[in-house]
């Protein structure tokens, strides 16, 4: 499957993507890093690519898939001490991808450390 990433993904997910028989390129990579939005779901779909994994949550509201012939994955978190902890499912939603479908993958962000006030002088 052809998997076009959106800007800001980690590069652990390409690596597992890729050993899983994927080809998986980046918008920057491809000179699109300044297309958003439909057109960059355009030049994805112009190129054929089956799939696009970001982390913008709000492009199901901004786009009508049911004329699309690409998959959205999204991701719920960016960062890769997070994201790795869901390989397995993103795996799974990349496999599974049908054209003009979304899906996304919740990542709870962990808790912040709480402040520990120093002890008294």
């Amino acid at each position: 499957m052809r998997v076009l990433f959106d800007q800001n993904m980690p590069v652990g997910v390409r690596k597992f993507l890729t050993q899983a028989g994927h080809e998986v390129l980046t918008s920057p990579e491809l000179g699109w890093e300044e297309f958003k939005n439909g057109v960059l779901l355009k030049a994805a779909e112009d190129a054929g690519f089956d799939v696009m994994v970001t982390s913008d949550k709000n492009l199901k509201y901004q786009q009508n898939l049911t004329s699309r012939r690409i998959a959205l994955v999204v991701l719920g978190a960016n960062s890769w001490p997070v994201v790795q902890s869901y390989t397995r499912q993103i795996l799974t939603a990349v496999n599974a991808a049908q054209e003009s479908t979304f899906t996304f993958i919740e990542m709870p962000l962990p808790p912040k450390p709480r402040y520990k006030r120093p002890d008294s002088y």
